[in-house]
């Protein structure tokens, strides 16, 4: 099975939406680290998505907002919160390109906890600020007491010019229409929908993580190899497809 192209827009339509939201003020910062490194950490069914080579670690701060179900309205106040994800980059048995959570810390108790019994996403409930002055946006994250230790950390970008024509890079990080996730026993596909990025360059001013090295990523250090910013994108989800058990093996494109 071919692994899927990287399109710009998703290669599906979602015709029965299970969620609606907002991304909202992103930050995308990537490292690049060899496949073998991530493999292990990926749900069954799936393995690791490769560009020239390499995969790549994401810490992506943003603003959720409006989340809803089905495609009634967002709700208010629960619906819209400050988040931040550790991610790794995954294909499946039939070439559907994804993302895997590693870590997903949230400002709102109620999502989390629906979100790890419903889809076993590894939500955290955290303390979350976003703060804007001109062209610099600043992330802090810590974890709440009830979580174990208090990880967290600082994110300070300032946010540069557009991207006017995206590298395979760019789409890599950013156009990825699904998640992969493992449910009582499963794998699962969830995929998504949303207008192409609006994507602008970024500098990375301040960075003080340890997230990423808690979701079992020390070799993700140093200077990234990517910082992009969006101001963001509507998103809508479609119901779970299960994953099925055609060999991942097979490198990708």
């Amino acid at each position: 099975m071919r692994t899927e192209p990287v399109t710009a827009l998703s290669p599906r339509g979602i015709r029965h939406v299970l969620l609606t939201q907002r991304w909202s003020e992103l930050t995308f910062v990537h490292w690049a680290v060899p496949p073998d490194v991530v493999a292990p950490l990926l749900p069954e069914g799936t393995r690791p998505d490769v560009l020239d080579g390499v995969t790549y670690v994401g810490l992506v701060p943003f603003r959720m907002v409006g989340v809803g179900f089905l495609r009634l309205p967002g709700v208010p106040w629960l619906g819209t919160f400050a988040e931040t994800n550790v991610r790794l980059y995954s294909v499946d048995g039939a070439g559907r390109r994804g993302v895997v959570f590693r870590s997903l810390e949230a400002a709102r108790l109620l999502p989390v906890l629906t979100a790890r019994a419903t889809l076993r996403l590894p939500y955290r409930w955290a303390r979350m600020r976003i703060d804007r002055t001109g062209d610099r946006v600043r992330y802090t994250t810590r974890r709440h007491r009830l979580e174990g230790a208090p990880r967290g950390g600082t994110v300070e970008v300032r946010v540069g010019a557009p991207v006017t024509d995206p590298g395979p890079l760019e789409h890599f990080v950013t156009a990825r229409w699904g998640l992969h996730t493992r449910v009582a026993g499963r794998t699962l596909y969830l995929p998504n929908a949303h207008p192409r990025w609006p994507l602008r360059h970024a500098e990375l001013l301040h960075l003080d993580d340890d997230l990423v090295a808690a979701a079992g990523l020390p070799e993700a250090t140093g200077e990234p190899d990517s910082v992009l910013y969006s101001p963001g994108v509507p998103v809508r989800f479609g119901p779970p497809l299960p994953v099925t058990d055609t060999d991942p093996s097979a490198p990708g494109d």
